[in-house]
């Protein structure tokens, strides 16, 4: 049965080095959540917390109503999956996915390897064990492996023998450590894919560290962004990447990073980027003020040879180089206004078949409504842009 799972005000540190300070976090019932963020910012760490391998220092870990501080891992009704699979390679595929079933319903008679078959009762538990292993391996296509070691298996199959171990405990929650991280980029696409069915088919509560967002953003219903032992937003990924609370998860959320803009506005609310005056007035922050405009690459438009009449703000720059994505191009535009400041335009193979060549002049066109505007310390600012064009920013 799926459980909450509860953090409140956990910190931990190693020496004098702070990992995680104050942090609370909920994964409801059913729910899976991933934690990103940089290497060192505490994503792994307190999630060897929350699974009992390593001790607290202050606050409180629940998983359902219990607290569990005072558990050992094995108590915790949990089942962890690494990165390195953590496999026994002496074992077949078939002892390594039956072994927490072993372990759990076989007393210590029972599970030696010539007398425990004369024990009574071991054989009905025997098979039993075997059925639900046989159709667990099914599901994930491992039926055909149950009598290879890992030795013999590709970095995909032990992945999934990983977590049909995990799977096979029908444990509370699942927590997952990295555990795509080792295998090359096509594999990645097909297990994040079974993950998800194993999600949904099992409706168990998951938590999920990686440092791919691409994983956190299509397998999970709420992600939490990390850096310096803090959770720095904690919402579903269409806000963390559409309404970032801060410049710092705006930069750390997509692909490619988004797009900022140094704006600098007078006393009299007119905005400038570099040498040029926009024909754009801010409404809403103290004056005289430093913002970041931020945009994302899809929506930088561009044209090649003409302005973007649409536009609310044309900006002239000059094509550093493009890449073909295949469904779309990617050029890198270093602004003519910004001498060395480059951003990226992210634009459908359906809207410019041919490449635009490295080199070329040409105008890009922004939408206010596109933007979102950051204050000096990194946060969401409550601003209106105000131009000929009705638009205004979103606000936060």
């Amino acid at each position: 049965m799926a459980k909450r799972i509860e953090v409140v005000n956990v910190a931990k540190s190693f020496g004098q080095t702070c990992v995680l300070s104050d942090v609370s976090l909920t994964v409801q019932a059913g729910e899976f959540v991933s934690l990103v963020g940089p290497s060192g910012c505490g994503k792994s760490t307190l999630l060897r917390l929350i699974a009992g391998l390593e001790p607290m220092q202050s606050g409180r870990i629940l998983i359902g109503e219990q607290d569990v501080g005072p558990l050992k891992p094995s108590e915790r009704d949990i089942a962890m999956v690494f990165q390195n699979y953590a496999l026994y390679p002496h074992m077949t595929v078939r002892e390594n996915v039956s072994m927490p079933l072993v372990m759990s319903r076989m007393n210590a008679l029972q599970r030696q390897p010539y007398f425990g078959a004369l024990v009574p009762g071991r054989k009905s538990i025997a098979e039993g064990i075997a059925a639900e292993v046989d159709t667990l391996c099914a599901s994930l296509q491992l039926d055909g492996l149950l009598d290879r070691k890992p030795g013999q298996l590709s970095g995909g199959q032990r992945q999934r023998v990983a977590l049909a171990r995990a799977m096979v405990r029908q444990p509370a929650a699942f927590l997952m450590d990295e555990p795509l991280s080792n295998l090359d980029a096509k594999l990645r696409v097909q297990i994040r894919e079974e993950l998800a069915t194993m999600h949904r088919r099992l409706g168990a509560t998951f938590l999920y560290v990686t440092h791919d967002q691409a994983e956190a953003l299509t397998l999970s219903d709420r992600v939490a962004v990390m850096d310096s032992g803090k959770i720095l937003q904690f919402d579903t990924p269409q806000t963390l990447y559409n309404a970032p609370a801060s410049l710092q998860v705006a930069r750390f959320i997509g692909t490619p990073s988004i797009n900022e803009l140094p704006i600098v506005v007078n006393e009299q609310r007119q905005c400038r980027l570099g040498e040029r005056s926009l024909a754009l007035a801010v409404e809403g922050v103290d004056l005289p003020q430093e913002l970041c405009f931020t945009i994302r690459a899809e929506h930088v438009s561009l044209t090649h040879g003409k302005a973007c009449a649409d536009a609310a703000i044309t900006l002239s720059a000059v094509v550093v180089r493009g890449e073909h994505h295949g469904s779309e191009w990617m050029y890198f535009l270093e602004l003519n206004d910004v001498p060395g400041h480059v951003i990226t335009s992210r634009v459908p193979t359906t809207e410019h078949r041919a490449q635009i060549a490295d080199g070329a002049v040409i105008e890009i066109g922004l939408n206010l409504s596109d933007i979102l505007v950051f204050g000096a310390g990194g946060q969401r600012a409550e601003v209106r842009l105000l131009s000929n064009s009705p638009h205004m920013v979103r606000s936060a």
